[in-house]
């Protein structure tokens, strides 16, 4: 009869195999580039690839930077999703970008880096610093009370675009 330390030894052996399987079985999903703003709009995922798609499609770019950890980012966020008007323009009319992070192009901060703070973005690859919030103090901010004013915006980005062309 085997003894304690072949019992051991099989049982370790045993549990290894069985939490390798598991992990196989386990897929981890790569985050989406929604980060929960819109799961059926489409996302690029950098600065310069929104860039690139904007000059091609001739849509402005919206570009909204916000922090996961940040209830006032995800207060606006929960609204963001909500409405629908919001996401049909920006699933329909607008290339979209959300960052975490910040890009080294000083002009998505013209007046500081704080968040949430949504910018647009237009096919000259000028920063629209005519369409802002209510605040005086960041006016690219948008708290969840001001999304009809983000609506406004938008709106005003697509009338300003086809105007331009």
């Amino acid at each position: 009869m085997p003894g304690t330390v072949f019992w051991t030894a099989f049982s370790l052996l045993l549990f290894a195999c069985s939490s390798v399987a598991l992990k196989e079985k386990i897929k981890i999903k790569p985050p989406r580039l929604s980060r929960g703003w819109g799961d059926r709009i489409t996302w690029v995922q950098t600065y310069e690839e929104g860039l690139t798609k904007m000059k091609a499609s001739k849509k402005p770019l919206m570009v909204i930077h916000h922090q996961d950890d940040c209830p006032h980012s995800q207060a606006l966020k929960k609204v963001f999703l909500a409405d629908k008007s919001v996401q049909k323009m920006a699933k329909e009319d607008f290339i979209m970008l959300n960052l975490v992070h910040e890009t080294a192009d000083p002009n998505l901060a013209p007046d500081g880096h704080y968040v949430p703070r949504i910018l647009f973005v237009d096919p000259s690859m000028s920063v629209r610093a005519d369409l802002t919030g209510r605040y005086s103090n960041r006016y690219f901010t948008y708290e969840p009370a001001d999304i009809f004013v983000l609506v406004k915006n938008m709106r005003k980005a697509k009338i300003l675009l086809r105007e331009e062309l």
